[in-house]
């Protein structure tokens, strides 16, 4: 206990707190990134790196509805996430449709490789440079006994419980998530029972566009201005998904939660207590933390345990 009190009594207790809703909001944006790679593996069992493109694309069409064609702001988020669908929907239908029955290797090389196809694309469209979304929410905070939460902040904590509770509605209740569920389960199954994989696919892929443009929208508010490598904080979220389980909703939310957590404490305490470290070993801790508890538990926290009957 003793070793501990210099490091508690550097950081005062509205401190502490301040980073702490800091790591839950940013944990939040993670949790929707991680949320887009759960709904294509549950449904195909593939890893979509593609994901980061559907990131960065969300972020830029909302600029381009906002910005440039001067559409209202929460009307702008409503396209540019329909853009995302779309978007998932059309390269499922081009691309990934192509590779049904290949490695799942073999498809993962190829969503990397959508995923720099596609950073390349909205440099050449919208430019190298950084772009101000100029949203509503810049400069708006609210505080609350000292500790002072941002809009932005809380439109992303309030986006994550909203897509959690309908991702959770959607495969538990709806028709094309239990689809969903069966073809991941057994294909050859669902499909003796009429279910059609490429439908159940070309969802997946609409619905992880669709989410992914809401997470880019979360990441480029505020001071942090659009830009090209925004696409890159997906491979950030990465261990979210693989801490809380690759197949379960709740767990890329918590998952993420807790990445945020780790990220934010890790850069609070860093200055002081980590120069052993190196450089921003808050970008290190994630995968630290991800390493341990997939050592203790391989599926993660709340993913499926494979049975292999012998």
């Amino acid at each position: 206990m003793n070793a501990l009190a210099p490091v508690l009594a550097s950081v005062s207790g509205t401190d502490f707190i301040q980073n702490l809703v800091s790591g839950l909001a940013l944990g939040s944006k993670y949790a929707l990134i991680a949320l887009g790679f759960v709904v294509v593996f549950r449904a195909t069992g593939v890893i979509n790196f593609a994901n980061g493109a559907f990131v960065l694309v969300g972020a830029y069409m909302t600029y381009q509805f906002f910005q440039t064609w001067e559409i209202n702001f929460y009307l702008s988020i409503l396209l540019a996430m329909a853009f995302g669908f779309l978007l998932g929907v059309v390269l499922e239908a081009l691309v990934l449709r192509r590779l049904v029955g290949e490695a799942p290797f073999t498809v993962i090389m190829v969503t990397i490789g959508l995923l720099f196809v596609m950073d390349n694309v909205v440099t050449a469209v919208w430019g190298a440079t950084n772009l101000d979304l100029g949203d509503p929410w810049t400069g708006n905070v609210v505080e609350v006994g000292g500790v002072r939460m941002s809009h932005r902040d809380l439109w992303a904590m309030a986006f994550t419980a909203t897509v959690l509770a309908a991702f959770l509605a959607f495969f538990r209740f709806s028709s094309m998530g239990l689809a969903m569920r069966a073809t991941a389960a057994d294909p050859e199954a669902a499909l003796a029972q009429g279910i059609s994989a490429r439908a159940v696919y070309r969802v997946a892929w609409g619905i992880a566009g669709l989410v992914a443009a809401l997470a880019g929208l979360t990441f480029a508010t505020g001071n942090a201005n659009i830009q090209p490598t925004l696409g890159l904080i997906a491979l950030a979220a990465f261990p979210a998904m693989i801490l809380g389980g690759m197949d379960s909703p709740l767990g890329a939310v918590i998952g993420g939660i807790i990445i945020g957590l780790v990220q934010q404490m890790t850069e609070l305490y860093a200055f002081e207590y980590l120069e052993w470290a190196g450089r921003n070993p808050q970008t290190v801790a994630p995968y630290v933390v991800m390493i341990i508890i997939l050592l203790v538990r391989p599926y993660g926290l709340f993913g499926t345990p494979e049975v292999r009957r012998v």
